[in-house]
């Protein structure tokens, strides 16, 4: 395993390496944000370090009040836990960036005053013509300093003028392209432009608050998406202004659609984090999965890949040689198989709880079941655990379980699906089920004395001879084994449902 512990500008700080993640609260969490926050903290766990969460809410436009607590949520459902942050604290607070305003006013001042930065007073039409007239004739776009070296009242006798200023890094002729990356090696970007870094709002942008917040909060590993390596040399500029050791960086691959599209979360549901709770899928599958998306699985013994893995798993054998740099493909089939392992694997109690609240949700169960209809659960839980991929397939299935028996709702494919002979079926079954007594009322009775009543006695094929049995009992085609929620139900309310199915026939 690699190890990377350049001094941390804040050496005060805890942890042997520091890093962080960072996201906007602009609406529901990003994919990508539980993405960079595996890679993270499976390093920060295995050096021994801290993990850092940080809200990013500079861009008040787009700020959206409850995003905030949607990310907290997302990233503890899925194990991914921090060390600091604006809900737990920490000795670099406010991690908050609105809250650090203050924070970034002596940076600029500083790069004002060394001759690093400057203000700008061009009004966003004048930009937009810039711009624009940049492009026509095919030129690089970027500022043309127009404002630089010029008095407030110098400008103000030029066209295009605001009166609220914004501050612009000056960046020099020879600013340094190249940089090393643990993920890419040794790396270029095309030259930055004059960025501006206060706005005139008073807030700062991404890329001065980024580089203050990072040096402030000791960050040694900066480890973001690929779409930031144009930023890079700019923010390399900034920490050699503000004299202190930049971190080391790893730009990860962008998570893509199969036609190689960038994930977003206008075009693409599974983009927000909240999705993967809402169709049932298991926080450590998800954690799983998007582990196998940027990095090799492991292998066992026989040189076979394992693609079944816990966050410690993952952790303890990351090396960030080993990351693909290729943007990987967000494959849902995967995830969905990936999803069913883990599920098979859950213990029965576990299985049942996790399948509780979205039974709640779809009114299976109320919001306080009785004792008795959670032992049911727990016996329904057991013939279902190999069935479904998702846990909101479970309802469907576990949904006849605790409904009135002169109530069962018959499926349209499933009445269509019954023969001639079902009125037959029925009345042998009934029969042949009346005669076990209550205390030997099991699936294995139930089998036998099925098997000979209508296999055996009415010359009925297995494959065809329980379709009727099945529909009176679930309403469905497909349901769970037969002889087991004949024998979960007892035998009182199995009579019933055929009776119920034989009288509508």
């Amino acid at each position: 395993m690699t190890e990377h512990t350049p001094t941390s500008p804040a050496g005060d700080l805890p942890g042997t390496v520091r890093l962080r993640v960072a996201p906007s609260p602009t609406g529901d969490p990003h994919v990508g944000t539980a993405y960079m926050s595996l890679f993270n903290l499976a390093f920060a766990r295995q050096q021994g370090g801290r993990f850092v969460l940080r809200i990013e809410d500079t861009d008040r436009s787009r700020f959206r009040e409850d995003s905030e607590q949607q990310v907290f949520d997302t990233l503890r459902w899925l194990g991914l836990g921090w060390d600091e942050g604006p809900d737990v604290g920490g000795p670099a607070a406010p991690y908050r960036q609105s809250e650090r305003l203050t924070t970034y006013r002596p940076y600029v001042e500083r790069l004002l005053a060394d001759g690093h930065a400057y203000h700008c007073w061009c009004s966003t039409e004048r930009l937009a013509e810039m711009r624009a007239e940049q492009q026509r004739l095919k030129e690089p776009t970027g500022y043309d300093r127009l404002c630089h070296g010029r008095t407030e009242e110098e400008r103000r006798a030029l066209p295009g003028f605001s009166e609220q200023p914004v501050v612009r890094m000056l960046v020099p002729d020879d600013v340094e392209l190249h940089f090393d990356d643990l993920v890419r090696g040794r790396m270029s970007a095309p030259r930055p432009d004059d960025q501006v870094i206060l706005k005139a709002d008073g807030f700062p942008t991404y890329h001065l608050a980024v580089v203050v917040d990072d040096t402030e909060m000791g960050i040694t590993h900066v480890v973001r998406g690929e779409e930031w390596v144009s930023s890079t040399p700019k923010h390399l500029l900034l920490y050699r202004w503000f004299g202190v050791e930049p971190p080391r960086f790893a730009h990860m691959p962008l998570l893509r659609n199969e036609n190689k599209s960038k994930i977003s979360k206008r075009k693409n549901p599974e983009a927000r984090l909240t999705w993967f709770q809402e169709e049932g899928y298991l926080p450590e599958a998800l954690v799983n999965f998007l582990g196998l998306l940027a990095y090799p699985p492991a292998q066992d013994a026989e040189g076979n890949d394992v693609e079944v893995f816990t966050f410690d798993e993952f952790s303890q054998r990351f090396d960030w040689s080993e990351v693909n740099p290729v943007g990987p493909i967000f494959d849902l089939k995967k995830l969905d198989w990936i999803n069913g392992v883990h599920i098979r694997a859950l213990d029965l109690q576990d299985f049942a709880s996790r399948l509780l609240p979205f039974l709640q949700t779809d009114g299976v169960l109320g919001d306080t079941p009785t004792l008795e209809e959670l032992d049911r659960l727990e016996k329904v839980a057991d013939l279902v655990q190999t069935r479904i991929a998702h846990l909101t397939e479970a309802s469907d299935l576990v949904g006849p379980f605790y409904v009135a028996d002169d109530r069962v709702e018959v499926a349209d494919d499933a009445r269509a699906q019954l023969k001639d002979d079902a009125g037959d079926v029925l009345d042998a079954a009934t029969a042949a089920l009346t005669g076990i007594g209550d205390d030997a009322w099991t699936a294995e009775a139930v089998e036998g004395a099925l098997r000979e009543a209508v296999v055996d006695g009415l010359g009925i094929k297995p494959k065809f001879a329980f379709g009727p049995l099945r529909t009176a009992v679930s309403g469905r085609r497909v349901s769970p084994p037969l002889f087991e929620s004949m024998e979960i139900l007892g035998k009182a309310s199995t009579l019933t449902r055929l009776a119920v199915l034989r009288a509508s026939l």
